[in-house]
């Protein structure tokens, strides 16, 4: 996305952007898949195929672009079973969901407050 806030209103293939991050095109294409169904971007097939911001950044949060990946919460409990014999064992799992819980909503509030413009000025403001 960041790269798309960069080139905005410019079309990139997906190999730009994966040579850009180093990364497989097909994982690439995954992710534009998420982030177009989202409303993020706009994409075009075939030879020519590319992508772009559906928006402007500024009209994006750093929020919209992580629901749309569906990453995993940035907090989560082990899923191991709990050892019976041991209190800490039992208890410790309902004891930090609150917590837990609370850091993932604060993590969320923040990337709420923070748009694709900021990381794009952040980018070019380090050129």
């Amino acid at each position: 996305m960041a790269a798309l806030g960069v080139n905005h209103g410019e079309p990139v293939r997906s190999t730009d952007l994966a040579a850009s991050v180093n990364a497989d095109p097909s994982f690439v294409r995954r992710v534009i898949s998420k982030l177009a169904k989202a409303g993020l971007v706009t994409t075009t097939r075939g030879k020519n195929g590319a992508c772009s911001l559906a928006r402007p950044p500024a009209r994006i949060t750093l929020l919209d672009i992580y629901r749309a990946s569906q990453a995993p919460e940035a907090f989560a409990l082990h899923c191991y079973p709990a050892a019976e014999n041991c209190e800490v064992s039992r208890n410790i799992k309902v004891c930090m969901e609150t917590v837990l819980r609370e850091a993932q909503s604060g993590f969320e509030q923040r990337l709420a407050r923070q748009t694709l413009a900021d990381v794009v000025a952040a980018i070019k403001t380090v050129s």
